[in-house]
C-alpha cells in the first residue's frame, strides 16, 4: 500500500552519520566521554566506520566515518545528546574542561539545561536534559552549573517565570499533541 502524503508518518529522529578525519581520536572522545559502546564497525581496506550506542534499545545512535578531508569545516549544525538527568550535565559540563573541545556554554533555553561545545574536530554539539517548564524559544541564557542542583533548579524556574509563554512543560505537551492531532485529522 501506498504512503499517503496527507498522512506523515510519526518519525523520531533516528542517529546521526558524521565523517571525520582523525578517526581514532573522535572514537576515544565519543566512547570515553559520553559511555557508547561499538556495536558494529567496519574496517580497512573498505572504510572504517563506527557504529556507536548508549542505548542498549537502538543499535546505533551515533556512525563515524573515517573520510573528512583534513582542515576543513564542518558542516553540522549540531548535534544533541539527551542525558537523563541536571545531575549527568553538571557531570559532564565538569569533565569537558580536560577533554579536547572547544566554545564550552553552559545555558539553560527554559525548556532544557544544555552544555554546547565543538568536538576535537569543531563539530558543534550539545548535551541536554528538559527542565519541567515551556518558555516560547529561542532563548537561551548562561548557567553556572558549579552551583548546587537545588540552586540551579531554583534560578531556572526564577527566570523562566519572567518569559513569554511561561507554562508547566506537561500542559506544552498537550497542547502540542492536540494541535497534531488536529493537523493530522485537517489533512
Amino acid at each position: 500500500m501506498a504512503l499517503s502524503t496527507r498522512s506523515p508518518p510519526t518519525v523520531q529522529l533516528g542517529h546521526v552519520g558524521i565523517f571525520v578525519g582523525n578517526f581514532d581520536v573522535m572514537l576515544d572522545f565519543y566512547t570515553r566521554v559520553f559511555g557508547f559502546i561499538i556495536t558494529d564497525g567496519v574496517k580497512p581496506p573498505n572504510e572504517r566506520a563506527a557504529f556507536l550506542t548508549g542505548d542498549p534499545d537502538h543499535h546505533h545512535q551515533l556512525v563515524l566515518v573515517d573520510g573528512r578531508a583534513e582542515r576543513t569545516d564542518s558542516v553540522v549544525q549540531q548535534i544533541s545528546f539527551r542525558l537523563p538527568s541536571l545531575g549527568a550535565i553538571r557531570r559532564l559540563h565538569a569533565a569537558l574542561q580536560n577533554e579536547p573541545v572547544s566554545k564550552i556554554r553552559p545555558l539553560t533555553h527554559g525548556t532544557s539545561w544544555s552544555v554546547y561545545f565543538h568536538d576535537p574536530e569543531g563539530n558543534r554539539v550539545e548535551a541536554f536534559t528538559e527542565t519541567p517548564w515551556y518558555v516560547t524559544q529561542p532563548f537561551a541564557s548562561s548557567i553556572d552549573y558549579s552551583k548546587a542542583e537545588d540552586v540551579i533548579y531554583a534560578e531556572t524556574l526564577r527566570l523562566c517565570k519572567t518569559l513569554a509563554g511561561f507554562k508547566p512543560l506537561e500542559d506544552w505537551k498537550r497542547e502540542a499533541a492536540s494541535s497534531l492531532k488536529k493537523e493530522l485529522k485537517r489533512q
